[in-house]
């Protein structure tokens, strides 16, 4: 069937689910969502966070088109959740709801749920909210407030999830995030931009397939350690290093992670803050290997 990557493990994993008799799978789409191949399922409840300019080779070049392709995870009599109330794109959303008499709520125009999460990152906050009017929009799974409550103080200890503003290191402070395209990145710059440091230092790699001078533009003023992960995908970081000096941005380059870190960290002061990140694939290099750092 000439399968992808993607589709083949997304087929191992229903199989997985099924003989696991897992009470509940929360799936997430690979990209885009009309034509995902996680798109067979037919679930509680949609979710759709916030849309930008991401995968345009696949998924069309404006925030409409984008909205389509996600839109097409709304399904029949289906209740649909969407994080962020985007004006450009709101009425993707209502017309294709409405087309399929599926209930819809922008959890932004909620009222905040007010709780409290072990996960760092003011951008959780938008975040939570969704997840809880997720839950709240859905009629199958009873879940009562103290479980919720219960749940979000343990996303990490129960799911073990890592590299959404993860602190390595507290004494010169450590941190890394995997927001990779302009959205997430402006997360990251946003929260950096109300921290008190001496100096900033960043270790920043991206993959090929991203507007990389874009989110290059947005970064803040920092002391740059240029690198790329061990994956096909990485974006070559003389390529790397070129585009941020047209744009003023200049620093050292390193063809591993953990080179460029260990570099970094021989340069660390004690109030200065050091940001891993760019890439999903730079912080699960960095992770893998911080062990050794350490020891």
């Amino acid at each position: 069937m000439q399968l992808s990557f993607f589709e083949m493990t997304v087929g191992l994993a229903f199989c997985y689910f099924k003989e696991l008799k897992a009470d509940v799978v929360v799936l997430e789409v690979g990209m885009g969502g009309r034509l995902d191949s996680t798109n067979v399922v037919k679930p509680l409840v949609s979710v759709i966070t916030n849309i930008g300019l991401d995968h345009q080779k696949f998924l069309g070049d404006t925030l409409p088109e984008i909205a389509g392709e996600k839109a097409g995870i709304i399904k029949q009599n289906v209740p649909v959740v969407i994080g962020e109330t985007q004006s450009e794109i709101i009425n993707e959303f209502r017309s294709k709801a409405e087309s399929l008499n599926a209930p819809i709520t922008f959890a932004d125009q909620k009222e905040s749920s007010g709780y409290k999460t072990d996960l760092k990152g003011k951008y959780q906050e938008k975040n939570v909210q969704t997840a809880v009017v997720a839950l709240r929009a859905q009629n199958e799974l009873q879940v009562d407030e103290e479980s919720i409550e219960r749940g979000l103080l343990n996303v990490v200890k129960n799911t073990g999830l890592l590299g959404r503003w993860q602190i390595l290191r507290e004494s010169p402070l450590v941190v890394c995030d995997t927001g990779h395209n302009l959205e997430g990145v402006s997360q990251i710059v946003e929260q950096l931009n109300t921290m008190t440091f001496n100096r900033l230092l960043m270790v920043w790699g991206m993959v090929d397939d991203k507007n990389v001078e874009q989110v290059l533009k947005i970064l803040p003023q920092a002391r740059f350690f240029f690198t790329q992960a061990s994956i096909p995908r990485a974006l070559h970081i003389e390529k790397l290093q070129a585009a941020a000096s047209q744009i003023g941005i200049h620093g050292q380059a390193y063809t591993t992670v953990i080179e460029a870190i260990k570099s970094a960290l021989a340069q660390m002061e004690e109030n200065d803050l050091l940001f891993i990140g760019g890439s999903t694939f730079v912080v699960a290099d960095a992770l893998k290997d911080w062990g050794k750092l350490k020891s």
